[in-house]
Protein backbone atom coordinates (compact mmCIF):
# COMPACT_ATOMS: atom_id res chain seq x y z
CA UNK A 1 0.00 0.00 0.00
CA UNK A 2 1.42 3.35 -0.92
CA UNK A 3 2.09 5.19 2.57
CA UNK A 4 0.71 8.21 1.14
CA UNK A 5 -2.86 7.07 0.91
CA UNK A 6 -5.08 7.31 3.63
CA UNK A 7 -5.97 4.10 5.60
CA UNK A 8 -9.15 1.87 4.27
CA UNK A 9 -12.21 2.54 6.49
CA UNK A 10 -14.79 0.05 7.25
CA UNK A 11 -17.19 2.45 8.03
CA UNK A 12 -20.27 1.77 5.60
CA UNK A 13 -21.02 4.49 2.81
CA UNK A 14 -23.68 6.40 3.60
CA UNK A 15 -27.07 7.48 1.63
CA UNK A 16 -25.66 10.87 2.35
CA UNK A 17 -22.11 10.71 1.09
CA UNK A 18 -23.27 8.72 -2.09
CA UNK A 19 -25.77 11.72 -2.85
CA UNK A 20 -23.43 14.45 -2.14
CA UNK A 21 -20.87 12.39 -4.76
CA UNK A 22 -24.18 11.62 -7.16
CA UNK A 23 -24.90 15.55 -6.37
CA UNK A 24 -28.88 14.13 -6.53
CA UNK A 25 -31.21 12.94 -3.99
CA UNK A 26 -31.89 9.28 -4.01
CA UNK A 27 -35.44 9.65 -5.70
CA UNK A 28 -38.29 7.13 -6.99
CA UNK A 29 -40.21 8.39 -10.03
CA UNK A 30 -43.91 6.12 -10.09
CA UNK A 31 -45.67 6.31 -13.37
CA UNK A 32 -48.80 4.55 -13.32
CA UNK A 33 -51.70 4.44 -15.96
CA UNK A 34 -53.75 2.29 -18.58
CA UNK A 35 -51.83 0.19 -20.82
CA UNK A 36 -50.40 2.31 -23.40
CA UNK A 37 -50.99 5.76 -21.61
CA UNK A 38 -47.29 6.02 -22.71
CA UNK A 39 -45.59 5.27 -19.47
CA UNK A 40 -42.75 2.89 -20.93
CA UNK A 41 -42.14 5.60 -23.78
CA UNK A 42 -41.90 8.64 -21.34
CA UNK A 43 -39.62 6.48 -18.97
CA UNK A 44 -37.57 5.83 -21.42
CA UNK A 45 -37.19 9.79 -22.34
CA UNK A 46 -36.76 10.29 -19.38
CA UNK A 47 -33.91 8.48 -18.75
CA UNK A 48 -32.15 9.62 -21.68
CA UNK A 49 -32.59 13.79 -20.18
CA UNK A 50 -31.82 12.66 -16.83
CA UNK A 51 -28.22 10.47 -18.26
CA UNK A 52 -26.93 13.50 -20.16
CA UNK A 53 -27.38 15.63 -17.41
CA UNK A 54 -25.15 13.09 -15.23
CA UNK A 55 -27.86 11.56 -13.21
CA UNK A 56 -27.33 8.51 -12.07
CA UNK A 57 -30.59 6.45 -12.90
CA UNK A 58 -32.31 3.12 -14.32
CA UNK A 59 -35.45 2.09 -15.02
CA UNK A 60 -37.92 -0.71 -13.68
CA UNK A 61 -39.84 -1.76 -16.83
CA UNK A 62 -43.34 -3.64 -15.88
CA UNK A 63 -43.00 -6.20 -18.71
CA UNK A 64 -39.17 -6.81 -17.85
CA UNK A 65 -39.58 -7.23 -14.35
CA UNK A 66 -42.26 -9.51 -15.03
CA UNK A 67 -40.73 -11.80 -17.44
CA UNK A 68 -37.46 -12.14 -14.81
CA UNK A 69 -38.42 -11.11 -11.22
CA UNK A 70 -42.28 -12.04 -11.27
CA UNK A 71 -42.41 -15.06 -13.52
CA UNK A 72 -44.30 -16.51 -10.75
CA UNK A 73 -47.04 -14.32 -10.89
CA UNK A 74 -50.19 -13.95 -12.64
CA UNK A 75 -52.47 -11.35 -13.02
CA UNK A 76 -55.09 -12.16 -9.82
CA UNK A 77 -56.11 -9.40 -7.50
CA UNK A 78 -53.51 -10.72 -5.14
CA UNK A 79 -50.49 -11.63 -7.70
CA UNK A 80 -51.16 -7.64 -9.25
CA UNK A 81 -50.53 -6.44 -5.12
CA UNK A 82 -47.38 -9.05 -4.74
CA UNK A 83 -46.03 -7.92 -8.14
CA UNK A 84 -46.22 -3.66 -7.04
CA UNK A 85 -45.03 -5.38 -3.12
CA UNK A 86 -42.08 -6.85 -4.86
CA UNK A 87 -40.84 -3.70 -7.25
CA UNK A 88 -41.62 -0.76 -5.04
CA UNK A 89 -39.22 -2.88 -2.17
CA UNK A 90 -36.81 -2.80 -5.03
CA UNK A 91 -37.23 0.54 -5.82
CA UNK A 92 -36.85 1.47 -2.30
CA UNK A 93 -33.73 -0.12 -1.78
CA UNK A 94 -32.18 1.28 -5.16
CA UNK A 95 -32.78 4.73 -4.07
CA UNK A 96 -31.38 4.48 -0.76
CA UNK A 97 -28.32 4.21 -2.67
CA UNK A 98 -28.32 7.98 -4.39
CA UNK A 99 -29.83 6.19 -7.34
CA UNK A 100 -33.05 7.98 -9.28
CA UNK A 101 -35.49 4.93 -10.34
CA UNK A 102 -37.44 5.24 -12.62
CA UNK A 103 -41.11 2.16 -12.08
CA UNK A 104 -43.22 2.26 -15.16
CA UNK A 105 -45.63 0.04 -14.28
CA UNK A 106 -50.12 0.09 -14.57
CA UNK A 107 -49.81 -0.33 -10.94
CA UNK A 108 -53.61 -0.56 -11.02
CA UNK A 109 -54.62 -0.09 -7.32
CA UNK A 110 -54.27 2.78 -5.08
CA UNK A 111 -53.66 1.38 -1.42
CA UNK A 112 -50.46 -0.43 -2.89
CA UNK A 113 -49.29 2.63 -4.33
CA UNK A 114 -50.06 4.67 -0.72
CA UNK A 115 -48.15 1.67 0.63
CA UNK A 116 -44.77 1.85 -0.95
CA UNK A 117 -44.87 5.61 -0.23
CA UNK A 118 -45.66 5.13 3.19
CA UNK A 119 -42.42 2.88 3.16
CA UNK A 120 -40.35 5.61 1.33
CA UNK A 121 -39.12 8.87 2.93
CA UNK A 122 -41.31 12.16 2.51
CA UNK A 123 -40.17 13.42 -0.49
CA UNK A 124 -38.49 10.70 -2.07
CA UNK A 125 -41.99 9.10 -3.68
CA UNK A 126 -42.94 10.97 -6.87
CA UNK A 127 -46.15 9.66 -8.40
CA UNK A 128 -46.94 10.48 -12.04
CA UNK A 129 -50.16 9.78 -13.18
CA UNK A 130 -49.62 9.50 -17.23
CA UNK A 131 -53.33 9.89 -17.27
CA UNK A 132 -55.12 9.12 -21.62
CA UNK A 133 -58.89 8.54 -21.87
CA UNK A 134 -58.85 4.50 -22.22
CA UNK A 135 -60.74 4.99 -25.92
CA UNK A 136 -56.97 6.59 -27.16
CA UNK A 137 -55.09 3.88 -25.23
CA UNK A 138 -57.21 1.27 -27.56
CA UNK A 139 -56.34 3.03 -30.62
CA UNK A 140 -53.01 3.20 -30.01
CA UNK A 141 -52.67 -0.47 -28.87
CA UNK A 142 -49.00 -0.52 -29.37
CA UNK A 143 -48.70 -4.11 -27.90
CA UNK A 144 -52.06 -5.64 -29.42
CA UNK A 145 -53.15 -6.06 -26.00
CA UNK A 146 -56.82 -4.76 -26.45
CA UNK A 147 -57.23 -6.54 -29.46
CA UNK A 148 -56.82 -9.83 -27.95
CA UNK A 149 -59.18 -8.44 -24.72
CA UNK A 150 -61.43 -7.76 -27.10
CA UNK A 151 -61.63 -10.96 -28.36
CA UNK A 152 -61.95 -12.66 -24.99
CA UNK A 153 -58.03 -14.14 -24.85
CA UNK A 154 -56.86 -11.94 -22.01
CA UNK A 155 -58.87 -12.42 -18.78
CA UNK A 156 -58.80 -9.53 -15.72
CA UNK A 157 -57.29 -6.70 -17.87
CA UNK A 158 -56.95 -3.39 -16.17
CA UNK A 159 -58.93 -0.59 -17.58
CA UNK A 160 -62.07 -3.16 -19.24
CA UNK A 161 -62.42 -6.47 -17.24
CA UNK A 162 -60.51 -5.27 -13.71
CA UNK A 163 -60.43 -1.77 -12.17
CA UNK A 164 -58.44 1.06 -12.44
CA UNK A 165 -57.91 3.21 -9.69
CA UNK A 166 -55.97 6.54 -10.61
CA UNK A 167 -54.33 8.69 -8.07
CA UNK A 168 -55.79 10.77 -6.12
CA UNK A 169 -53.08 13.81 -5.41
CA UNK A 170 -50.53 12.71 -7.68
CA UNK A 171 -46.96 15.13 -7.72
CA UNK A 172 -47.30 15.36 -11.69
CA UNK A 173 -50.42 14.64 -13.55
CA UNK A 174 -49.90 14.20 -17.32
CA UNK A 175 -52.32 14.06 -20.17
CA UNK A 176 -50.17 12.12 -22.74
CA UNK A 177 -53.12 12.35 -25.38
CA UNK A 178 -52.85 16.39 -25.14
CA UNK A 179 -48.76 16.85 -24.36
CA UNK A 180 -45.83 16.27 -26.36
CA UNK A 181 -43.71 13.82 -25.43
CA UNK A 182 -41.47 16.60 -24.70
CA UNK A 183 -43.33 18.69 -23.24
CA UNK A 184 -44.15 15.69 -20.85
CA UNK A 185 -40.68 15.21 -20.04
CA UNK A 186 -39.74 19.00 -19.27
CA UNK A 187 -42.46 18.81 -16.79
CA UNK A 188 -40.85 16.17 -14.62
CA UNK A 189 -37.52 17.65 -14.90
CA UNK A 190 -39.13 20.88 -13.94
CA UNK A 191 -40.66 19.82 -10.43
CA UNK A 192 -37.57 17.61 -9.52
CA UNK A 193 -35.37 20.80 -10.11
CA UNK A 194 -37.97 22.86 -8.11
CA UNK A 195 -37.80 19.89 -5.45
CA UNK A 196 -34.16 19.45 -5.06
CA UNK A 197 -33.52 16.55 -6.26
CA UNK A 198 -30.62 17.38 -8.29
CA UNK A 199 -28.26 19.17 -5.64
CA UNK A 200 -25.94 20.15 -8.32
Amino acid sequence: MDPAEPPPTSKKISRTEREQQYQQRGTILWFTGLSGAGKTTLSIALERALFERKALVTILDGDVVRSGLNKDLGFTAEDRKENIRRIGEIARLLSETGIIVIVAFISPFRADRDQIRASTETGRFIEIFVDCPLEVCEQRDTKGLYRKVRKGEIPNFTGISSPYEPPLNPEIHLRTDKQKLDQCVNAILSFMKNNCVFLR
